[in-house]
């Protein structure tokens, strides 16, 4: 068995990331950028009023005078209107600041009586309420550079730079093959023996949350052939391979045999944690093979554990797991050798493990907001102590 750490370590030296690919800025999603990406204009495009009215030129005006008002600026207009001298132009929100002119006053602080504007506001000063061209990027600049998450202000962004298309790194193609001949549909009353299948539910949410939804499910029975069978196809057709069950030593356990025969060459197999220890990871050039156990727990754990940052490597993110660290709301007792992943709730302020923390058992990871790892070589750990905190929901 290896450790938690050299098992991070091989799936980071392991995993590249797939090709670019380019796609319209509408289909972007939450992708990564896998190109510097330069604007295409000035944002703003010209000098830009922030509100609703008066433009005028601020050396030209003395408080207390009043300006003859001239013409109209609204967001829109194609052509932009000259001032000179002691005059004002009504303006909009978002229109073309007149040349001639370098301020704005709000209309509620103002006055018009005839044509003529009297300014209220004593404590206006040179430039209020303008927005000058290129004060948030100048055309040619770069807006967003390579590695860059493409969140939903970033799209926005983006698209005001004038983008239109994006080089970005594509998201996976994923399998799921379920193994084991106990499995049943939901909904479909059980016989002696059964037991609901819950994990490919498990893990197609988990994928969901990474913006991932090309993923198939494949069930797969206890039988070398079958499970040789669906492997292979599962290859043909994806980038990334998660098999649930079937990867221990026992007699009705096949995946190992089966990637073996498929030509997955394996990285590892068997890691000093608990949940999850006979977890599997092996690749054939650049496609990649997760066999976690099939408990539930297992599964969910390994899942968000190595399998997101795999994931994450192949989209061009880093893969580096987000963790904060808090102290224990309770004493923790666990195996010396095993490096422990706790079903956990973090309040903010500690971090508390929840009850049933055996591996077959989903009741308190329904509740569980983070994962609670504690370290192999050590039985004990005091409430109070400082642990890492590894967040599963969003």
């Amino acid at each position: 068995m290896i450790s938690v750490k050299e098992a991070r370590e091989l799936i980071k030296k392991n995993v590249q990331t797939l090709p670019m690919v380019s796609i319209p800025l509408s289909e972007a999603g939450t992708s990564v950028l896998a190109e510097d990406v330069l604007s295409q204009t000035d944002i703003p495009a010209f000098n830009q009023s922030s509100m609703d009215g008066y433009a005028f030129h601020f050396q030209d005006w003395t408080l207390g005078t009043g300006l003859a008002i001239t013409g109209v600026s609204a967001a829109g207009d194609a052509e932009q209107l000259s001032v000179s001298g002691a005059r004002a132009v009504r303006i909009f929100t978002g229109a073309p600041v007149p040349r001639g002119t370098d301020t704005v006053v709000m209309q509620e602080k103002t006055n018009e009586v005839n044509g003529v504007l009297t300014i209220l506001d004593e404590q206006l000063e040179k430039g209020a309420n303008v927005r000058l061209q290129g004060t948030d990027i100048k055309k040619g600049q770069t807006a967003l550079t390579k590695g860059t998450l493409l969140t939903p202000a970033a799209l926005g962004f983006l698209a005001g730079c004038g983008i239109d298309k994006l080089s970005i790194y594509r998201d996976p193609v994923i399998t799921i093959i379920l193994t084991g001949k106990e499995l049943q549909e939901p909904g479909i009353p059980l016989q002696f023996g059964q037991v609901y299948e819950s994990n490919s539910y498990a893990l197609k949410a988990g994928l969901s949350q990474l913006h991932i939804f090309s993923v198939k499910t494949t069930l797969a029975d206890d039988n070398l052939a079958i499970v040789k069978d669906r492997l292979e196809k599962a290859l043909e057709n994806s980038d990334l391979v998660i098999v649930t069950g079937g990867i221990s030593v026992g007699d009705y356990d096949f995946v190992l045999q089966a990637a073996e025969l498929c030509g997955v060459e394996k990285v590892f197999h068997r890691i000093k944690q608990r949940p999850g220890k006979p977890l599997y990871f092996g690749k054939k050039k650049e496609k990649y093979v997760f066999g976690l156990p099939g408990n539930p727990a297992s599964v969910l754990t390994c899942f968000y554990q190595y399998v997101v940052p795999a994931i994450e490597m192949m989209r061009g993110n880093d893969p580096e797991q987000k963790k904060i660290i808090a102290p224990l709301a309770k004493a923790v007792q666990k195996p010396s050798a095993l490096t422990c992943f706790l079903k956990g709730y973090y309040d903010g302020i500690k971090a508390m493990p929840l009850d049933a923390q055996e591996s077959y058992r989903l009741s308190s990871f329904a509740l569980a907001n983070c994962l609670i790892q504690v370290d192999e070589g050590r039985s004990n750990y005091d409430k109070g102590e400082i642990v890492s905190l590894y967040m599963i929901t969003q």
